[in-house]
């Protein structure tokens, strides 16, 4: 920052300078794992304009069509009616166009108009492409991925609130923006939050526990119970190994662990081990065999139950399903009953993650994996955040680079920037066997830790929480997991997406879910058939949970056992392993 003074001294060298370097961490952001994103764009465009001579009808008419409302455009600007009678606007709730520069300045109101009119032309060419599924998913999405990219809100020179703060702050704004920009270039990522705010163990991941059991794989935590009596049966809850546990465990008011702790449960948690290169062989059968079935083991043992039960989200529900079906094969009744929140089961639907997912795009990334020895976490973040471009993305790009403005705090998001590697062997698995080839959900589909599997051997009571809007696990594909498993089933469907649906609080009473719908005629029938009910879904689980488990007995004065003694505080070591 030494040439500060020079570079104010020209302002538009400056701003072409700071829409340059961010460039380059839109450049150093948009690698997916697999190729460029304007590589994707321009390879899916190319594929698209080789049909279109084979029928250009559907490009000649979108062009006049585009073309008429350029017209009509600038004819309301000679007019002065550009602001009065726009001939496009936003969508409802894309909040990038909307401070009143855009429609009250007739300029800012043409570049917005302009950009939205092309915008739709090229969505629309996308969507008529007719190319094969897999294809046409790819071009529609990198198609809107280059859309967001090019609005004219991410560059200072065509954002109006830029220009405005940057004269407001006689130009600071703009020497705090590239000092953000720096700060993230070193980094490596986008800050999304004010990181300084949170300290696990702190204010984050607060609940009381310990540490009573670890090996390579994980480390097991106790939960100090909050009330004199417990139920007999404990907790056990699987977390994702994608990102860290403590979004179970973020704040004393939304902590999914302090719920269950405060309704009267015995809480033990996984807490998964942030693998290195050194550790690339551990394997999806490590994660089963070292992982749930020691944790079952060790719970069972501290608790001196034979039984228990069992809650798993995201991939360690994926995780959970494939212990469970080994246990089935054992004859091993040690789980009680299990809830899968938004899980995959049967990965046919894989949703918006399907653009990263296809033979050739597979093959690339596995071996780029195997070369490493891990799946970077960093990488892996970037896949989910582009799914949702412009508001974990550019959002953020105009904040903090162009506007240079600091992130508020904001305890998801904090958890959301504290990613976690995949071992190259167990993603690749992950990646190839369940993803591509869909065999978890296939009879004897796969053998994991010498047993050959069959999810249709699972036959305990089994609760499906999944959300509406879920863009990772789509809410009709994890209903399929109903279908497969031949226990007594609940299937709620909550409001919100992925990460929002699930972590709602009970106190807050906010938002909605759907229970009681028919089950076994698909999931269509069953939200038809489902009724609206208000408010959290966490009262209606605790209600399902509490007849299977066991009486009531006076809670455990201390952590752990003779056996598993205590190594040390939640939230302990493993989770505070950060991704270089």
């Amino acid at each position: 920052m030494e040439n500060n003074s020079n570079i104010l001294s020209n302002p538009q060298e400056f701003i072409n300078y700071l829409n340059q370097e961010s460039q380059k961490v839109l450049e150093m952001y948009s690698q997916t794992g697999s190729e460029d994103l304007f590589k994707n764009f321009t390879q899916s465009w190319t594929e698209l304009a080789s049909r279109s001579f084979e029928d250009p009808t559907v490009w000649v008419r979108a062009i006049t069509d585009y073309q008429q409302a350029q017209m009509n455009l600038w004819q309301n600007i000679l007019t002065g009616k550009a602001m009065d009678k726009p001939v496009a606007a936003p969508q409802k709730g894309d909040r990038r166009f909307a401070a009143e520069e855009w429609s009250q300045n007739p300029v800012f109101s043409y570049i917005k108009q302009s950009y939205l009119l092309t915008s739709n032309l090229m969505n629309e060419m996308a969507a008529t492409a007719n190319l094969d599924e897999s294809e046409q998913k790819k071009l529609e999405f990198y198609t809107q991925q280059y859309i967001d990219a090019m609005s004219p809100s991410n560059f200072a020179m065509t954002n109006p609130e830029v220009l405005q703060q940057a004269l407001d702050s006689k130009g600071q704004s703009l020497i705090d923006g590239l000092q953000n920009l720096m700060g993230d270039m070193d980094k490596g990522r986008i800050t999304m939050t004010d990181e300084s705010a949170f300290s696990l163990g702190e204010n984050i991941a607060t609940t009381e526990g310990a540490v009573v059991f670890e090996n390579e794989m994980l480390q097991l935590i106790q939960y100090k119970p909050t009330t004199e009596q417990v139920y007999s049966r404990p907790t056990l809850i699987v977390p994702p190994c994608i990102n860290k546990f403590y979004i179970m465990d973020l704040q004393e008011h939304n902590s999914y662990v302090k719920y269950c702790v405060d309704q009267g449960q015995t809480v033990f948690l996984i807490s998964w081990v942030n693998p290195t290169v050194d550790q690339r062989g551990i394997s999806w059968d490590n994660y089963v065999g070292d992982g749930v079935l020691k944790a079952i083991d060790a719970v069972k043992s501290i608790s001196g139950t034979s039984k228990i039960n069992a809650t798993a989200w995201c991939i360690g529900g994926t995780i959970l399903a494939s212990t469970l079906a080994v246990m089935a094969a054992r004859k091993d009744d040690s789980i009680n009953s299990a809830t899968f929140l938004t899980t995959l089961t049967d990965f046919t639907d894989p949703g918006e993650l399907s653009v990263f997912i296809d033979e050739q795009q597979v093959k690339q990334l596995t071996q780029k994996v195997d070369d490493e020895g891990l799946l970077n976490g960093r990488n892996l973040a970037t896949a989910f955040n582009m799914l949702r471009s412009n508001d974990l993305v550019w959002s953020y790009v105009v904040n903090n680079y162009l506007k240079g403005q600091n992130p508020a705090p904001f305890d998801i998001l904090y958890w959301n920037g504290d990613s976690t590697n995949l071992p190259a062997n167990m993603y690749n698995f992950y990646i190839n066997e369940m993803y591509i080839n869909n065999k978890l959900s296939k009879p004897g589909g796969l053998t994991i830790c010498g047993e050959s599997i069959d999810l249709r051997n699972i036959k305990i009571p089994v609760y499906f929480l999944s959300t509406i809007d879920d863009h990772i696990a789509p809410w009709k594909g994890t209903f399929k997991g109903t279908e497969t498993m031949q226990g007594n089933i609940e299937f709620v469907l909550g409001a919100s997406g992925h990460v929002a649906g699930v972590i709602n609080p009970a106190s807050k009473n906010r938002r909605n879910y759907w229970t009681g719908g028919e089950l076994g005629q698909g999931a269509d029938h069953w939200f038809e058939t489902a009724e609206k009910q208000e408010g959290s879904w966490w009262p209606n689980w605790t209600k399902w949970l509490k007849p299977k488990s066991g009486k009531k007995v006076d809670a455990p004065k201390e952590f752990g056992n003779a056996e598993f003694k205590v190594i040390e505080p939640a939230p302990g070591r493993y989770v505070a392993t950060r991704v270089d």
